[in-house]
């Protein structure tokens, strides 16, 4: 059984897939039988509970200093970069010869490096480039991100564990009546990285019969306020509606209202939307900017540049398909997840990596 501390910014769900992530994975290692802690940055780890169904996880509250010295840790897994805490983590696990693992979270890449540059490059020369540099494994969700990874450290060995996914009951899909508007949904946090602009402005020039677009999330840096401007600037209020966060119950009747899902973004270290869209039978539409290339090699969705053209071509291709081969689509997308992301299987190659960090705790 491995004493395991798992630190994460955040486990509200609005505030992205990590805190979902995360919060699942934690449950899942408790359920293989783990000694598994959480802890927040924001304090919100009580929240872990409503996504453990072992009942096993433990919460910790306070400075994550206390946190840290209150038992003795086998192995502390951290999520994020740049944020001062790390900094912490990183110099008591190296007092105590504590193997420490780091998930990047997409926080290395390109689009990542630039958002708030000079930030970034403070704290880099300050704290994380020896976090990073002395973490014994460094985690990745997606191939891509393991190659960012190593253009900056060659000699490193980036594990590759995907983000898991909870497979809900779901009874099969049915075709949408003969002339019931059919919805496009995307479903994230409104931020600029999400291709949301690219995404409207696609939809304008498309104007698919028959469809809605519905986008669904927590509003970051007054993006909504822009996203509306722009929808009413293009004539597109009658068929483009915006909702704000949703969780629980609330969530699965948006992907279950929809024929089809968006993930639009410039970037993403893995996507996890578009993981509970095909968990929900919904085909999917994203960019190469993410790493679900599977989506054309299984044939449940579209991988385009992250361009409004192709997107914009991606689109067409969709709204003008029966509805009843989006469903296949779709049914075959739930099958693939349901294969390869189930929690239980990406929990024990978690627990596979810490049991080899302990016993060779050296950076890798």
């Amino acid at each position: 059984m491995t004493r395991l501390l798992l630190t994460n910014p955040s486990f509200q769900l609005e505030h992205g897939g990590p805190a979902y992530s995360v919060g699942r994975l934690a449950g899942a290692l408790g359920a293989l039988g783990h000694d598994v802690t959480v802890w927040a940055a924001d304090g919100s780890a009580e929240r872990v509970r409503t996504m453990d169904p072992s009942g096993q996880v433990k919460v910790a509250v306070g400075a994550i200093a206390d946190v840290l010295r209150a038992q003795s840790w086998d192995i502390v897994h951290d999520n994020g970069l740049w944020l001062p805490y790390g900094a912490q983590i990183a110099r008591h696990c190296r007092a105590r010869d504590i193997p420490r693992l780091i998930s990047v979270r997409g926080m290395m890449q390109p689009w990542a490096w630039q958002h708030r540059r000079w930030k970034k490059r403070l704290a880099w020369a300050l704290y994380q480039k020896r976090g990073v540099e002395s973490a014994a494994r460094l985690h990745a969700t997606a191939a891509d991100e393991v190659a960012r990874i190593r253009d900056r450290y060659p000699d490193r060995q980036p594990l590759l564990i995907a983000n898991g996914i909870d497979i809900p009951d779901q009874v099969a899909r049915t075709p949408r009546p003969d002339g019931a508007v059919r919805t496009a949904l995307f479903l994230g946090r409104l931020h600029p990285v999400k291709g949301l602009t690219m995404l409207v402005d696609a939809w304008a020039q498309i104007r698919p019969a028959g469809w809605r677009l519905q986008l669904v999330g927590p509003d970051e840096e007054g993006f909504r306020a822009q996203l509306e401007a722009q929808i009413a600037g293009a004539g597109l209020s009658e068929s483009i509606a915006i909702a704000g966060a949703v969780s629980g119950d609330a969530k699965r009747a948006y992907y279950d209202a929809a024929s089809l899902f968006l993930l639009p973004s410039f970037t993403e270290n893995f996507g996890i939307s578009a993981a509970e869209a095909l968990a929900h039978g919904v085909p999917v539409i994203t960019t190469t900017g993410t790493p679900w290339q599977v989506l054309e090699t299984e044939g449940c969705g579209w991988w385009v540049a992250p361009e409004t053209a192709a997107i914009a071509a991606a689109l067409a291709d969709a709204t003008g398909r029966p509805d009843s081969l989006l469903v296949t689509m779709g049914a075959t997308g739930r099958a693939w997840v349901a294969d390869q992301l189930h929690w239980p299987a990406i929990a024990k190659q978690f627990a596979d990596a810490y049991a080899d960090a302990i016993a060779s705790p050296a950076p890798a």
